[in-house]
């Protein structure tokens, strides 16, 4: 009988460990996943274009073979290399993360030279083939994985770089692994419902009743919510970019503008004592953001006027 009980109070004791095992993925994934919020919602802002012009019907099959190959980018080639990484190399977590953010900063600056420059395209006209939309919707879905991956790439290398240096390989692969399957399914998940909101609005409008007038304010409030989403996603890419960028070079030995920009955040946060955690915060972030903007906007000019007409005449020899 006493072996039994011991037996058991083994069992309560692993489960115990077990359960705080979960716990602490869990706490540790929510942590390294909210780093990742800027890329993560570009990703969400990005996706929805891959469905425009398509049928009603292809739409959410599209964001599900998105979403699959998203996973498939996460679980099976980023989540081992970045275990490869924390393990062989994490003197290059650093330099990986500012590439990755000087990349989200040249696509911030990039939309925002598009925006100014170029006029609003017109309308997407339902798309058709004559293989039925099938080849265009299988490049769109390339495509989306495409971009999904650069963005996935940036997503697990911060969560990597916010985990605790100590923690255990297992622990690490668990925790990447939760914010992979959590990320994805969240930024999906919000595509799905942005897609069909439309949809759902007009079914509503047209049983008419008390959730018409409900119906016909989703129809004509989403193309403003779905353009609201993209500023929303390119201020995010140039705040978290600029960010990465900064804090990465400060970690390097580079204290400027880091310093500077801390400085004035909490000059500005002394300086409003009932809301200083708020204005040092937002202080901090615009100087993140305005500095996104000009080292992207840096390596925009150096890739349109620098690299790429060289690499153009490099090509044509």
């Amino acid at each position: 009988m006493s072996g039994l009980l011991a037996l058991l109070d083994d069992v309560v004791a692993l489960a115990k460990v077990a359960a705080a095992s979960l716990d602490d993925v869990a706490a540790q994934a929510t942590k390294a996943g909210s780093k990742a919020a800027g890329a993560v919602i570009d990703d969400a802002a990005v996706t929805p274009k891959y469905v425009h012009g398509f049928s009603a019907s292809r739409e959410l099959p599209i964001v599900v073979k998105i979403a699959k190959g998203s996973l498939f980018n996460k679980l099976v080639v980023l989540l081992p290399l970045a275990l490869l990484l924390a393990s062989y190399a994490p003197w290059a977590i650093t330099p990986l993360l500012m590439l990755g953010g000087s990349y989200l900063c040249f696509e911030g600056a990039e939309k925002l030279h598009h925006a100014l420059h170029h006029p609003p395209p017109e309308r997407a006209q339902l798309t058709t083939t004559d293989d039925g939309g099938v080849g265009l919707e299988e490049a769109r879905v390339r495509g989306a994985i495409k971009t999904d991956f650069i963005l996935s790439a940036e997503i697990m290398t911060i969560a990597l770089a916010a985990l605790p240096p100590g923690q255990g390989l297992a622990m690490k692969a668990a925790t990447l692994a939760v914010v992979a399957l959590g990320i994805t399914v969240a930024v999906y998940g919000a595509v799905a419902l942005l897609v069909k909101a439309d949809d759902a609005g007009l079914l509503l409008h047209q049983r008419g009743g008390a959730l018409a007038g409900l119906g016909r304010a989703i129809v004509t409030l989403m193309p403003r919510l779905m353009k609201l989403l993209g500023l929303v996603g390119t201020a995010a890419m140039l705040w978290v970019g600029g960010q990465i960028v900064l804090h990465g070079a400060h970690a390097l030995g580079q204290h400027q503008p880091h310093a500077a920009i801390e400085a004035l955040a909490a000059a500005v946060g002394a300086s409003l004592p009932a809301v200083a955690g708020a204005s040092a915060w937002l202080t901090g972030a615009l100087g993140a953001g305005l500095f996104g903007v000009l080292w992207g906007a840096l390596i925009l000019l150096l890739l349109t006027r620098g690299l790429g007409p060289l690499w153009a005449r490099l090509r044509a020899r």
